[in-house]
Protein backbone atom coordinates (compact mmCIF):
# COMPACT_ATOMS: atom_id res chain seq x y z
CA UNK A 1 0.00 0.00 0.00
CA UNK A 2 0.80 3.43 -0.46
CA UNK A 3 0.82 5.73 2.39
CA UNK A 4 -1.25 9.39 1.56
CA UNK A 5 0.01 12.00 -0.91
CA UNK A 6 -0.68 14.62 2.30
CA UNK A 7 0.99 12.46 4.62
CA UNK A 8 3.09 15.30 7.34
CA UNK A 9 7.03 15.87 7.14
CA UNK A 10 7.55 17.88 9.88
CA UNK A 11 10.30 20.21 9.23
CA UNK A 12 11.44 19.99 12.78
CA UNK A 13 12.34 16.57 12.40
CA UNK A 14 15.10 17.43 9.93
CA UNK A 15 16.34 20.79 11.45
CA UNK A 16 16.33 19.64 15.48
CA UNK A 17 16.05 15.59 14.64
CA UNK A 18 17.95 13.59 11.70
CA UNK A 19 20.36 16.80 10.66
CA UNK A 20 21.11 17.68 14.27
CA UNK A 21 25.02 16.10 15.15
CA UNK A 22 23.55 13.79 18.36
CA UNK A 23 25.98 11.94 20.83
CA UNK A 24 23.58 8.71 20.27
CA UNK A 25 21.59 7.22 17.46
CA UNK A 26 22.85 10.34 15.27
CA UNK A 27 21.47 10.31 11.64
CA UNK A 28 23.36 13.37 10.57
CA UNK A 29 26.56 11.63 9.81
CA UNK A 30 24.88 9.47 7.52
CA UNK A 31 22.34 11.55 5.34
CA UNK A 32 25.89 14.31 5.06
CA UNK A 33 27.29 11.26 3.09
CA UNK A 34 24.33 12.70 0.72
CA UNK A 35 25.02 16.01 1.03
CA UNK A 36 22.28 16.63 3.35
CA UNK A 37 22.77 19.74 6.24
CA UNK A 38 21.10 21.84 8.73
CA UNK A 39 21.44 24.31 5.79
CA UNK A 40 19.55 22.27 2.81
CA UNK A 41 16.70 20.68 5.54
CA UNK A 42 14.20 21.95 2.90
CA UNK A 43 15.48 19.71 0.64
CA UNK A 44 15.56 16.59 2.76
CA UNK A 45 12.06 17.33 3.44
CA UNK A 46 10.86 17.29 -0.04
CA UNK A 47 13.51 14.59 -1.27
CA UNK A 48 11.47 12.38 1.30
CA UNK A 49 7.76 13.29 -0.10
CA UNK A 50 9.04 12.68 -3.75
CA UNK A 51 11.26 9.94 -3.27
CA UNK A 52 10.58 7.66 -0.20
CA UNK A 53 6.65 8.71 -0.10
CA UNK A 54 5.93 7.62 -3.22
CA UNK A 55 7.02 3.59 -2.28
CA UNK A 56 5.19 0.58 -1.46
CA UNK A 57 5.00 0.71 2.54
CA UNK A 58 4.78 -2.06 4.62
CA UNK A 59 2.48 -2.38 7.53
CA UNK A 60 4.51 -3.02 10.88
CA UNK A 61 1.67 -3.46 12.83
CA UNK A 62 -0.19 -1.55 15.71
CA UNK A 63 1.55 0.61 17.98
CA UNK A 64 -0.06 2.44 21.71
CA UNK A 65 -1.55 5.54 19.00
CA UNK A 66 -1.96 3.53 15.77
CA UNK A 67 -0.49 1.92 13.04
CA UNK A 68 3.75 1.85 12.22
CA UNK A 69 4.47 1.55 8.78
CA UNK A 70 7.86 1.17 7.15
CA UNK A 71 9.33 2.04 3.62
CA UNK A 72 12.55 0.91 2.12
CA UNK A 73 13.90 2.91 -0.58
CA UNK A 74 16.66 5.24 -2.16
CA UNK A 75 17.57 8.41 -1.44
CA UNK A 76 19.48 10.42 -3.68
CA UNK A 77 21.12 13.19 -1.71
CA UNK A 78 21.69 17.02 -3.48
CA UNK A 79 25.55 16.03 -4.50
CA UNK A 80 24.06 12.58 -6.07
CA UNK A 81 25.01 9.60 -3.65
CA UNK A 82 22.08 7.57 -3.37
CA UNK A 83 21.31 6.07 -0.20
CA UNK A 84 19.60 2.88 1.08
CA UNK A 85 17.11 3.55 4.30
CA UNK A 86 14.63 2.61 6.18
CA UNK A 87 12.15 5.41 7.32
CA UNK A 88 9.10 4.24 9.39
CA UNK A 89 6.16 6.35 9.52
CA UNK A 90 2.74 6.42 11.60
CA UNK A 91 -1.12 6.61 11.24
CA UNK A 92 -2.26 8.39 14.50
CA UNK A 93 -5.56 6.52 15.34
CA UNK A 94 -7.21 9.62 17.31
CA UNK A 95 -7.05 11.94 14.36
CA UNK A 96 -6.28 10.19 11.62
CA UNK A 97 -3.22 11.48 10.39
CA UNK A 98 -0.16 9.77 8.71
CA UNK A 99 3.24 11.21 10.17
CA UNK A 100 7.14 10.29 9.24
CA UNK A 101 8.38 8.93 12.30
CA UNK A 102 12.23 8.21 11.36
CA UNK A 103 14.38 6.47 8.99
CA UNK A 104 17.52 5.04 9.05
CA UNK A 105 20.69 3.31 6.92
CA UNK A 106 19.18 0.02 5.47
CA UNK A 107 21.61 -2.58 6.08
CA UNK A 108 22.14 -5.56 3.30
Amino acid sequence: MKLPAHTIIDSRKATEYLLKLRPEDDKSAFLALAGYTSENAARLLVDLRTQILSVEAEELGPFQYGTKFRIRGILTGPNGVALRIVSIWATIEATGETRFVTLYADKP
